[in-house]
């Protein structure tokens, strides 16, 4: 049996204002899987459209097709009512059915995953939540429902930070939002009438960190998500950016200049000890650092070469290597949870893409096709990545998958929309 976690609703449930982005689809795969995610029985009490949101998460993978409701011959709620000649008739590779019933503390949903062909159960699992918690009910199904046919763990429980621009006219303009991965449920973290810049998880998501221009000059602030308290973590004198946690949550590299040039820096959270990592010449610029996956080297940009390029440096010995030699531009280099391959904004021609390479052997792929792209930020499955990109001259995010061929966007109804982060697994 599994529950739902109670931080995360808690915390969201706990912040401010709405905003919303919604979804386009713009591309899928040729021959997505046809699934059927039948009504659940006793779904009809509870405000919130369990089946609707299962079958948005499955087919936002681009990997399958929901079959309309309107389509379906029947509504089964368990085995027994199940006529698999009716769901093959309706084209469906997988059926989804299930039961939700009303517990002293919240909904308890039972329900199966069938594979239609095989005519057998693949799946079968009962989830509780609270009141409160029935879309993070539907999103977990779907995390099950995915990770059971692709063999990959389904994202669509994970959250999502962006930074939202509102316009000149509105005071406190900038806003720090947390959104569900589909962009529902938004909530403010924090807004300010000064620029805000690159926020960024802790891995055991507790915290974000971002810069703040609402002192005198750019500074990286954490902030605890569920209580809102926050905490000036440098105040140095000219750059203070691009803060990213270690994977250990006890340090945080960032870009700072108090010495003249940009290079990077770690900071012990704890102890505030300061560690400079790179040592570079005054008319270089070392920038936007990302930890390696054990935690070991750094991966950022460098000027050093001549151009932007991707660069490691090996934190213990300080060896440093360039991973990068397609273009001559690359920079704001995000590393692949499982370590194996990066994701970067790449120049070609004059327009700025998202690329995907694999470190070991240096091949590249360009994921988009569109102009100004920037911010990748993987899914913790390492299956979609979330960017900023222009859109009827307007800021938004949109995703690709890292094969390029699942693309969607996220417009926002208000706004430009940009910087990106998608959030670790929910533990």
């Amino acid at each position: 049996m599994h529950k739902i976690g109670l931080f995360l609703c808690a915390m969201v449930l706990a912040l401010g204002a709405r905003a919303e982005l919604t979804i386009e689809i713009t591309q899928g795969v040729d021959n997505p899987t046809p699934i059927a995610v039948v009504p659940f029985g006793g779904a009809q009490n509870v405000q919130e459209d369990l089946t609707q949101i299962i079958s948005a998460d499955l087919m936002r993978s681009g990997l399958f097709h929901a079959i309309p409701q309107r389509d379906m011959l029947s509504f089964p709620k368990k085995e027994s009512e199940i006529y698999y000649r009716d769901w093959r008739v309706l084209g469906a590779n997988y059926l989804v059915v299930g039961d939700l019933q009303k517990s002293p503390t919240g909904f308890v949903l039972e329900y199966q995953l069938y594979d239609v062909i095989a005519q057998r159960r693949v799946l079968s699992r009962t989830v509780t939540g609270s009141d409160t918690q029935v879309r993070d009910i539907a999103h977990l199904v779907s995390d099950e429902v995915y990770q059971s046919i692709t063999g990959i763990k389904g994202a669509f429980s994970t959250k999502i930070l962006y930074v939202e621009d509102l316009g000149k006219s509105v005071q406190k303009r900038y806003r720090i939002v947390l959104a569900d991965a589909d962009g529902a449920r938004d909530k403010v973290l924090f807004s300010s009438s000064e620029p805000l810049l690159s926020p960024t998880w802790s891995n055991d998501m507790r915290y974000v960190a971002y810069v703040s221009f609402e002192t005198s000059r750019p500074a990286i602030f954490r902030q605890n998500i569920r209580t809102g308290e926050r905490e000036q973590l440098t105040n140095f004198r000219g750059l203070n950016g691009a803060p990213a946690f270690s994977p250990d949550d006890t340090k945080l590299a960032m870009v700072l200049s108090k010495d003249g040039n940009p290079e990077i820096y770690t900071l012990e959270i704890a102890t505030k000890k300061l560690r400079r990592v790179t040592q570079t010449s005054s008319s270089v610029i070392d920038t936007e650092p990302n930890w390696t996956e054990d935690g070991k080297g750094i991966i950022f940009t460098s000027n050093r070469g001549g151009n932007p390029q991707i660069y490691q440096i090996h934190l213990a010995s300080g060896r440093t290597e360039r991973l990068t030699f397609e273009g001559d531009y690359n920079a704001r280099p995000r590393v692949s949870p499982d370590g194996k391959s990066l994701v970067m904004v790449h120049r070609e021609n004059g327009i700025f893409h998202i690329a995907w390479q694999d470190i070991a052997s240096g091949d590249m792929r360009i994921l988009t096709e569109t102009w100004l792209d920037e911010s990748p930020s993987i899914a913790p499955n390492g299956a979609m990545l979330l960017y900023a990109t222009q859109h009827n001259n307007k800021g938004v995010l949109a995703a690709v998958s890292l094969d390029a061929g699942v693309k969607y966007r996220l417009p926002s109804k208000r706004g430009d929309v940009r910087e990106p982060a998608w959030s670790p697994f929910i533990k």
